[in-house]
């Protein structure tokens, strides 16, 4: 337990560090994000703020889990890191085309998702060949597993990566939100891996811990730095990646409640102004943004958001009792 507080405290000091190093940077780099124009009027005066301020949590990780390779047993933190940093290079090259061409729409929807179904399926059967990961669908609450067949099973996980990751970078519309909806996360999945006695798994999240608390001091409203798709992109990796490392994928459904309900309301968006012919079910999604036309602030939004996050894996924690011991 020592060495994962050391880690998170660790990766908080490093997180702050880098930002302080890399700030300047990409100032001068001119490397700003552009707002589109079917997004919040509003936002209008955030445009020209540094994008790809997930490189100082991504760094910071990284240098941590490095350094931490003489105390350990378990690699199997490398599998998600490695994960991780492909989602994380998918949303580097999406930030690249928003910055080089001065647009808010890098890649496109066909190559990005092509991309992570690639990057999923390597790491699903990476992980399942090295024993990490089985095809028995562990229930929570119930403490029950259902058997499925490796192929059907690497498939529906590929799905649900994918989705998972896009729902995160989904989160990450307004300042500090997806950072302080991840942490409760974070924090669940270190308790988790300790408890379940994979204390060097438990490092990754420690890590982000800390790199997410100082990423926010930049990040707070009124923002300093975005982390763009670069960064949420790699928090969604991380996110889904340890759930599977675990071997409990339906634990997302509980942690990662807000970001389901970010993409539902997208998605209830789109189908809704289809089926009405014109008309909208929020008054504007993901749902931050409707509850911003609310009238509410940027901060209420993101403590409000955090909060039910933090509940919601609380809940997950006694779904999961069964399997912790």
């Amino acid at each position: 337990m020592t060495r994962i507080l050391i880690t998170a405290l660790a990766g908080c000091v490093l997180s702050g560090l880098i930002g302080f190093l890399i700030l300047p940077v990409l100032r001068a780099l001119k490397a700003g994000q552009s707002v589109r124009d079917i997004g919040p009027t509003w936002h209008n005066y955030k445009a020209g703020t540094p994008l790809m301020g997930g490189l100082m949590f991504i760094f910071a990780l990284m240098i941590c889990l490095l350094v931490s390779i003489p105390t350990m047993a378990d690699y199997s933190v490398f599998y998600v890191l490695a994960l991780a940093l492909c989602f994380g290079l998918v949303g580097f090259l999406d930030d690249f085309c928003k910055v080089k061409f001065k647009r808010d729409l890098g890649l496109t929807a066909v190559q990005k998702i092509l991309l992570q179904l690639a990057v999923s399926a390597i790491f699903l059967y990476v992980i399942y060949k090295k024993g990490i990961m089985t095809s028995d669908l562990y229930i929570p609450f119930v403490n029950v597993t259902i058997y499925i067949h490796p192929l059907a099973f690497i498939f529906f996980a590929m799905f649900v990566m994918v989705g998972c990751v896009n729902a995160v970078n989904l989160t990450d519309g307004i300042d500090g939100l997806s950072s302080s909806v991840t942490l409760p996360v974070m924090i669940f999945f270190a308790a988790a891996a300790y408890k379940m006695g994979r204390g060097d798994l438990a490092l990754m999240p420690a890590a982000l811990v800390g790199g997410l608390i100082a990423y926010l001091f930049y990040n707070w409203h009124p923002a300093k730095v975005f982390m763009g798709d670069t960064g949420s992109l790699f928090l969604g990796g991380v996110v889904c990646g340890l759930a599977f490392a675990l071997d409990m994928p339906l634990i997302l459904i509980l942690v990662g409640f807000v970001y389901i309900v970010e993409t539902l309301s997208d998605i209830i968006q789109v189908a809704y102004f289809k089926v009405t012919h014109g008309k909208r079910f929020f008054k504007m999604a993901p749902i931050h943004h409707h509850f911003e036309m609310c009238g509410w602030k940027e901060t209420k939004i993101v403590l409000v958001f955090a909060t039910v996050s933090a509940i919601m894996c609380v809940v997950a924690w006694f779904g999961i009792a069964g399997r912790i011991g």
